[in-house]
């Protein structure tokens, strides 16, 4: 998606450390609705039947407990949220991804997700 040191590492899609990418949002969203119980990056409650089950299935009075004190805390901001909502969210690699064909990072938000979305609507552009 972006590089700021050289655009022909992404032509050729090379990654390199702190590079930035687009990765499918699938495997996060799921662990965020699984760990807080709240739907995330949803249209208005379309939820199937087999996820509304594990939003609202019955828990222990200690592991509702629990999720309820999760879901005080449980805010995503709107942008990152329009992101899980069209299944793709941007991320920076924070590894040197090399011989060993290993890719760690973190997903972009806040200030740091503003600043590449522009970037990258600017690159467009062109």
């Amino acid at each position: 998606m972006y590089n700021a040191s050289n655009n022909e590492l992404v032509r050729t899609k090379t990654l390199v450390k702190n590079c930035i990418i687009q990765i499918d949002a699938v495997p996060f969203r799921q662990w965020f609705e699984a760990h807080y119980t709240t739907p995330l990056g949803r249209k208005k409650a379309k939820l199937s039947e087999a996820e509304e089950a594990v939003l609202n299935k019955k828990r222990s009075k200690k592991t509702q407990k629990k999720y309820d004190e999760r879901k005080k805390v449980a805010k995503v901001e709107q942008p990152l949220e329009d992101q899980f909502a069209t299944g793709r969210v941007l991320a920076c690699v924070s590894s040197r991804p090399g011989q060993c064909g290993r890719c760690d990072g973190y997903i972009l938000e806040g200030k740091e997700l503003e600043f590449y979305s522009r970037k990258i609507k600017a690159k467009k552009g062109k």
